[in-house]
């Protein structure tokens, strides 16, 4: 089987461009020209430079001794925290800027939840000097003020989503809405693999640079340029493919996808789209997606704002549905806890979203001799807001 997407813009049972007819020819004409455009010598250049010399590429492979003494096996941390702003976000960010240029558009909009990509987006039209409204559900805004205040310096317009769950969702459902509006001069850049064809197909690419070095750095410290697990937080899930990215296809490579339990799979709040979904459209995609059993999207929970979102990518359902990678959801407490422990254990204190991923090591058992890569996906000084109120501290 093969888990990369088809010429359709399908990942088995899931994908697709699902959208309203005004946006069919943006759509149409990311879709017929991003492989030409990213296939260029002047494009893979420039693309390869700033990541280089703005966002400080390649990030380390880090041996993370003491985590691996305490639960017996070779723990690496893939530290797309130490990228400029903050996440892995910049890589896709840095991607899709350039191809908008290409296509001639001077006007950016994006969706943000926890922020990163809305800083990210910021930072690359302050690069290229291009306008830039980036739409964030009204809690969330409250929730990351740090990251909006950032989005601000940057010169980006931050415009406040006031329906539904007033997070994610809602702010990608303002941002389609201008799209809409807006069709011969802007570009909309997608921060996660989801939406319509070709996004999930495009981030990932963007993103796959975090699985190529991983690659070559595994080989340089292991011998080998594989290991046997990938483990990285899904919500959309852009850092997840692109540590997964060059492995899709490695059977020896065990993938396994962490998602946000919330207060408990079953507490209806929660955002595990694995236990929960069902096959349904969500932002122009067929993916898995909570809903009710008449087929309404029901609102997601996480402590973490870059992970309540209501579906999954479909690169992530694919998986998913095929059993190629584990799905395993871990509660707002472990999430939080695991927090402080990467923090205490390896001096790095993670994003909380990246913080479920590790919680994984409480409720899987691996082998001795097992080399496991964490996405190290964020930093957490966007959460620590939410680490003060939580810890007291």
């Amino acid at each position: 089987m093969n888990y990369n997407v088809n010429e359709k813009g399908y990942y088995g049972d899931f994908g697709g461009a699902f959208i309203p007819e005004m946006l069919y020819p943006n759509v149409a004409e990311l879709r017929d020209n991003y492989l030409e455009i990213t296939g260029r010598a002047d494009f893979k250049k420039e693309f390869e430079n700033l990541l280089k010399v703005y966002v400080g590429r390649p990030t380390p492979l880090y041996f993370a001794s003491r985590l691996s003494e305490k639960y017996k096996t070779k723990i690496y941390l893939k530290r797309e925290d130490l990228c400029h702003t903050g996440a892995h976000k910049v890589n896709n960010t840095i991607g899709q800027i350039l191809l908008a240029k290409r296509l001639g558009k001077n006007r950016i909009i994006a969706e943000t939840g926890a922020g990163q990509h809305g800083v990210a987006t910021a930072t690359v039209c302050a690069l290229m000097g291009i306008e830039c409204i980036v739409y964030m559900g009204e809690l969330d805004i409250h929730r990351q003020a740090p990251n909006v205040a950032r989005m601000k310096m940057l010169g980006a317009e931050v415009r406040s989503a006031k329906s539904g769950s007033k997070t994610l969702k809602d702010a990608t459902n303002e941002a389609i809405r201008d799209w809409i509006n807006n069709p011969i001069d802007t570009h909309y850049i997608i921060g996660s693999v989801v939406g319509p064809h070709p996004y999930p197909d495009m981030v990932a690419r963007f993103q796959s640079v975090i699985s190529e070095e991983t690659k070559w750095q595994l080989e340089e410290q292991e011998g080998r340029d594989y290991p046997n697990h990938v483990i990285a937080c899904v919500g959309g899930g852009s850092n997840a493919a692109g540590l997964y990215y060059h492995y899709l296809n490695d059977e020896r490579v065990n993938i396994i996808a962490i998602e946000a339990a919330g207060k408990g799979i079953d507490s209806g709040q929660s955002a595990a789209t694995s236990a929960l979904g069902k096959e349904g459209i969500i932002h122009g995609s067929k993916t898995l997606l909570m809903q009710s059993s008449d087929g309404q999207i029901t609102e997601p929970y996480s402590i973490s704002a870059g992970l309540d979102y209501p579906g999954v990518g479909p690169m992530h359902a694919h998986l998913f549905r095929s059993k190629r990678a584990e799905f395993i959801s871990i509660p707002d407490q472990e999430a939080m806890d695991w927090g402080l422990t990467l923090s205490q254990t390896e001096g790095i204190i993670p994003a909380i979203e990246t913080a479920h991923a590790f919680a994984v090591l409480d409720v899987r058992k691996f082998g001795l001799e097992e080399i496991i890569v964490f996405n190290c996906s964020g930093r957490g000084d966007k959460d620590l807001s939410t680490y003060i109120d939580y810890f007291k501290l």
